[in-house]
């Protein structure tokens, strides 16, 4: 445990030091560098009731807010497309991003239709895993992630999930109707709640097999501070000492033995073999291991271009304000140095399982051992690499669950970045996220 204690105190030192927001007057986003490939993130920031471990910018849905906020995505895409973006990937986040569907759908044809995109991922909640839901999104996405959590009701009960999409049971079996119209369907399952025991766990496990799904991803429970203290008030204060042994399960029994059912996509995305999302073309939830950099729209969107990060404005007002005011909504950005930029590369490549040696001395102009001698030094030490040749580095099992533990404390500074452009919200809009019967700090 001492190796996981020090590298989460290292990467909580890092992220609270480069991950911090300062105001932007900047209209646009740089514009994209030749030959770059890049991703387009939109973020959908409404929902029918807002979880209590959701770090994400969300709202309360309401038709008035939510069809403006649609029609000025789309204009912010074309913003985009006269900087000569182009995009083969989008990514659509949330919130809900399901939540107007006929919104989302014209959104999605308009994107086809500017940019050169070959896929769309989408996520959605099981309480819209329709036929009349399903049948719309066919052939606009081919892989559609579905926010399970757990199946265990006592679980849904306690994240207030059990009376708004229904008991582990429907909810397994409107996985297993929704999974033949997706190229991959992913199950989002997290692990390590503070009421949840190993038996629980491999029950949830269990039910991720039969529900048919293609692809899980288990994510560690994290938070940042202000929602650790709403999680306190529901589900109880987090545990980290049992992480390791719960994602030793999870790793065992879905892609340990001589003929697993899975094999892994990232450290925490496990895709079953023999389906339409098996293989290294596979697409997976952390859309940051196959792009590197990736423009963001739509209110509380985070962008990383070149050596900048940009947050948008989490004020739904003020983002339809700048739109129509042709700007773009950023509200502040923070600058990398080169060295926090090779150990976002070290952790994202190494999170997806394998490092490129080559495009790293191409990149940065030196080795990743002369570039980052502590972290190599430390990794080693650690028994973390299966592979280190001249071309790559790969993982262990044991390298595999640092990494888990490097992204839940990367992701955790994320969400402080996020609290920093909450706080910011003023008006109906804080009491929305802070007032009585939803989402305080």
């Amino acid at each position: 445990m001492l190796s996981e204690r020090l590298l989460t105190t290292v990467v909580r030192q890092c992220t609270n030091r480069y991950l911090k927001l300062r105001p932007t007057e900047e209209a646009r986003v740089p514009a994209p560098v030749p030959g770059q490939r890049y991703m387009l993130y939109m973020h959908v920031p409404f929902c029918e009731r807002l979880c209590p471990y959701c770090s994400f910018n969300r709202f309360p849905f309401s038709e008035e807010r939510a069809r403006p906020y649609f029609e000025n995505m789309r204009r912010e895409m074309m913003m985009l497309k006269e900087l000569g973006y182009d995009f083969e990937s989008l990514y659509v986040g949330g919130g809900t991003p399901t939540i107007m569907l006929g919104e989302l759908c014209d959104t999605i044809d308009l994107a086809r239709e500017t940019f050169s995109i070959r896929e769309v991922s989408s996520e959605t909640n099981p309480n819209h895993l329709t036929r009349p839901y399903l049948e719309k999104l066919k052939g606009r996405v081919q892989r559609l992630s579905v926010g399970v959590q757990s199946f265990d009701d006592g679980l849904l009960k306690q994240m207030d999930r059990y009376d708004k999409y229904g008991c582990g049971q429907e909810i397994l079996e409107r996985i297993q109707e929704a999974s033949p119209y997706f190229v991959s369907m992913n199950a989002d399952m997290i692990f390590n709640f503070p009421a949840q025991t190993e038996d629980i766990l491999i029950s949830d496990i269990e039910r991720v097999v039969e529900s048919g799904a293609s692809q899980t991803t288990f994510y560690p429970l994290m938070a940042s501070p202000s929602v650790a203290r709403s999680l306190a008030r529901t589900v109880g204060k987090v545990d980290y000492a049992r992480e390791q042994r719960f994602y030793q399960i999870i790793d065992e029994l879905l892609a340990g033995g001589d003929a697993p059912l899975f094999e892994h996509g990232s450290a925490w995305t496990f895709n079953r073999r023999g389906s339409g999302a098996d293989g290294e073309d596979a697409m997976i939830d952390e859309y940051v291991v196959d792009y590197e950099e990736y423009p963001a729209i739509g209110s509380g969107g985070i962008t990383y271009l070149g050596e900048s990060l940009y947050v948008n404005t989490f004020s739904v007002k003020d983002y339809n304000a700048a739109i129509e005011s042709d700007r773009m909504s950023l509200m502040g950005k923070t600058t990398f140095s080169k060295r926090d930029r090779m150990r976002y590369r070290f952790m994202m490549q190494l999170f997806g399982l394998r490092l490129d040696k080559r495009a790293w001395e191409r990149d940065f102009g030196c080795t990743v051992e002369a570039g980052l001698p502590v972290e190599m030094a430390f990794m080693k030490a650690a028994g973390a690499f299966d592979r280190d040749t001249h071309d790559e580095l790969t993982l262990t099992p044991r390298g595999r669950y640092l990494m888990v533990v490097m992204m839940r404390q990367f992701f955790i500074g994320v969400n402080n970045l996020r609290d920093q452009a909450r706080a910011a919200l003023t008006g109906e809009e804080r009491e929305l996220i802070f007032g009585d019967g939803c989402a305080r700090e």
